[in-house]
This record gives structure tokens, C-alpha cells and sequence, in this order.
């Protein structure tokens, strides 16, 4: 297997990172046409990658430890520019901010717990519950990110923000999961 093929997951994570901050300055400019439409496109494809990339290297036999520990970041970080920068333009106040907070905490708390286990030789594999929680996230944000786009299309930001909520609790019970399978370990 030649080189490049080996390392295109990682380049899709690294690629993630890179389009994470270039999404958020979009959606913060508040602009239709100039902002939003190409922030979608480019979130689009971002979590395209995220899947993409973790589906290739199992395929492949090609998972790396850099790979494995980049790639969660990339998504953290992803979602949480993106949460960032559609809180200051939304008008949904609370209905957004809750869950929004919720999703924040819960991936600062769990990285920490991650990082304290590890610290201890333990590591916590990904649960599929915790697939699960970053694909609803993704789609709660690219479907808020849409609603903008796709004025026509009803109830688009609404879906956007049940999914949100519906990320937020699924988020939470991941956290919670998490966080009881650690307490023998402290």
C-alpha cells in the first residue's frame, strides 16, 4: 500500500482541524450568501471526512495512534467552533444555549477524564452510544446552519434545534456512562 494512501485518513482529520476555525469565521460574519452557504458546504464536508476517515483506516488496516488520538479532537473542536459561533448570531436564546452548554461541558469534562485515565494507563474505548451523540451533533448543526440558506424550507432551524436538544441528552447519558465506568479508577 503506497504512502499517500496510508495517510489520507489522517490528512481528512487534519483537514478537519484546518476547516473547523475557516466554518466558525463564516457563520460569524451573519451573512447568507458570503457566510453561511459556504460554512454549510464546508461543514458538509467536513463531517463527510469524519466518517470517512475512521471508516477508511478500519477498512484499510491502516489505524494509527495519531490518527486515534487526533481524530476526537477534530470533531471536538469542529463542533465546538461551530456551537461558538452560532451562539452569537441566533436568535433562539436558551433554546440553543442550553444544550449547547450541555454538549460543551460534557466534551471538556470527559476530555479530562480521558486524559487523567490515560495518565494511568486506562483507556475508555469510544462507545457507539458516543458515534451516536457526535453524528446528532453534526446534524443539529448543520441543519441550524441551513436554516439561513434554505429561508423556503419550513421548520429547518426547529429541526435543527430538536436535534439538538436530542444531542444534549444523549451527550449527557454518554457523559454520565463515562464518568460511572471511571469511579473505581479514582
Amino acid at each position: 500500500m503506497n504512502i499517500a494512501l496510508k495517510s489520507l485518513p489522517n490528512m481528512m482529520t487534519v483537514m478537519r482541524l484546518v476547516l473547523a476555525p475557516v466554518v466558525a469565521v463564516l457563520i460569524w460574519t451573519d451573512d447568507v450568501t458570503g457566510g453561511y452557504t459556504p460554512a454549510l458546504a464546508l461543514f458538509i464536508l467536513a463531517s463527510i471526512s469524519d466518517f470517512l476517515d475512521g471508516w477508511m483506516a478500519r477498512r484499510l488496516g491502516i489505524v494509527s495512534k495519531f490518527g486515534a488520538m487526533l481524530d476526537p479532537i477534530a470533531d471536538k473542536v469542529l463542533i465546538g467552533v461551530c456551537l461558538l459561533a452560532l451562539a452569537r448570531v441566533t436568535h433562539d436564546g436558551w433554546l440553543f444555549f442550553l444544550p449547547a452548554l450541555v454538549i460543551m461541558t460534557r466534551e471538556f469534562l470527559i476530555s479530562g477524564i480521558r486524559e487523567f485515565m490515560a495518565g494511568r494507563s486506562i483507556t475508555i474505548p469510544v462507545s457507539q452510544l458516543a458515534k451516536w451523540k457526535t453524528t446528532l451533533q453534526l446534524v443539529a448543526i448543520g441543519l441550524i446552519m441551513a436554516a439561513p440558506v434554505f429561508p423556503d424550507v419550513p421548520f429547518v432551524n426547529e429541526a435543527g434545534l430538536v436535534t439538538l436538544w436530542l444531542a444534549a441528552l444523549v451527550t449527557a447519558q454518554t457523559g454520565m456512562t463515562y464518568f460511572r465506568g471511571t469511579l473505581d479508577h479514582v
